[in-house]
């Protein structure tokens, strides 16, 4: 998902991989005017109708969605991957690259270490999960129909010795491209 506010326009890209092979077997896209304004916390309600225009053109109903952006470690409980979740009734799981909200320690330097990330009264709300050797970690945190256990399973199971998980890696790529074609 990219926003470009200059032209007031929003890009999503979505990749369907087929698993364990987790070779792609469609993706698709869409561009939309944006309709939602900026306000902070409230990013999905901006996000989610040209996410959504793009799963609507899947021809393969995905199990299970990889969000970049959060699920419940979010000032409101309700991140992106919170609200897609709920919109689809689908399993998602919240994969950021930074954090929006809570305290937590700094884990170990190894793939897979993780320390849990608190809500401000002390709930677990997500996990800070180092998936490279020394790199910045990523906070996981369920959406829907899905455990903080399972969720942090499943992006090590996509974990292809990059940083990022390969499902929301790629997504991101994608986006640019279709971004940066979009601009032409």
């Amino acid at each position: 998902m990219a926003l470009d506010p200059e032209r007031n326009e929003g890009y999503a890209g979505v990749i369907v991989y087929a698993w364990p092979e987790m070779h792609i077997i469609e993706k698709s896209s869409a561009i939309l005017p944006l309709k939602f304004p900026y306000i902070p916390g409230l990013l999905s309600f901006r996000e989610i109708p040209v996410l959504g225009k793009a799963i609507e053109e899947l021809e393969i109903e995905p199990d299970l969605f990889f969000v970049d952006g959060q699920g419940i470690a979010h000032p409101r409980s309700m991140g992106i991957a919170c609200h897609l979740g709920l919109l689809l009734e689908k399993p998602t799981i919240g994969c950021a690259k930074s954090l929006l909200y809570g305290s937590y320690k700094k884990p170990g330097q190894k793939r897979g270490d993780s320390e849990p990330l608190y809500s401000k009264d002390k709930k677990v709300i997500g996990q800070v999960l180092r998936t490279k050797l020394s790199c910045n970690p990523l906070f996981i945190s369920p959406g829907h129909l899905i455990d903080l256990e399972t969720s942090v399973e499943w992006v090590l199971r996509v974990l292809d010795g990059y940083r990022l998980p390969k499902p929301t890696r790629e997504a991101d790529a994608f986006v640019g491209e279709l971004k940066r074609e979009g601009r032409k």
